[in-house]
């Protein structure tokens, strides 16, 4: 994954009334927290911000008291309506630090004929790698799976260095049977004729 680097300000007013300047002058209020230190907040340019974080797990590069510093998105507050970020909450990571985080996972392949309908179980697969390396997504084939087949979490290939954080048996990926709606005769009484 490439990092993506953010010019942030180090912000020094704190409230609703000063996080209501900062939204109007284009940025987000956001805290930095991890390793102990003390917690940082910043003003986060929104346009730059809004873009990094369309990657699933972005590894951001952050001035932090003028030092570049790695960290994770863990917290996203939206507005409701229109959608735009409001705070965010980062974590700060270390090079080689294994950290824990959601992928999202992508199906590929067709099921096998007769209305069958793949069920996400879990949308996102809990991993563990390190902080620097996080894959963006998993690919999993549901090439010719017929009604009742499961892909469990251990029948997933995860790239080098990516373990699991999930329990192996847990069921990602699973495929029902369609339904057959009742014939017309069975569901409904005839006109004239008791139930």
């Amino acid at each position: 994954m490439s990092e993506i680097r953010i010019a942030a300000e180090t912000r020094s007013e704190f409230g609703k009334g000063a996080a209501r300047r900062a939204r109007r002058a284009g940025f987000v209020p956001g805290v930095v927290y991890g390793h102990g230190h003390a917690p940082v907040h910043l003003n986060l340019p929104s346009h730059d911000l809004m873009m990094a974080l369309k990657t699933p797990n972005a590894l951001l590069v952050v001035p932090i008291e003028g030092k570049d510093e790695y960290v994770l998105p863990k917290a996203v507050q939206r507005e409701a309506i229109k959608r735009t970020i409001e705070h965010v909450d980062l974590l700060l990571v270390k090079r080689g630090e294994k950290v824990t985080v959601e992928i999202p996972v992508l199906a590929e392949g067709e099921l096998a004929p007769g209305g069958n309908l793949l069920e996400h179980v879990l949308n996102a697969l809990p991993i563990e790698a390190e902080a620097t390396h996080l894959p963006e997504s998993v690919t999993v084939s549901v090439e010719g799976l017929e009604s009742g087949a499961s892909v469990l979490a251990k029948d997933i290939v995860l790239p080098a260095g990516v373990t699991l954080a999930v329990d192996a048996d847990a069921v990602v990926l699973q495929v029902i049977g369609a339904q057959a709606a009742p014939a017309e005769d069975e569901a409904a009484p005839a006109e004239g004729t008791e139930a």
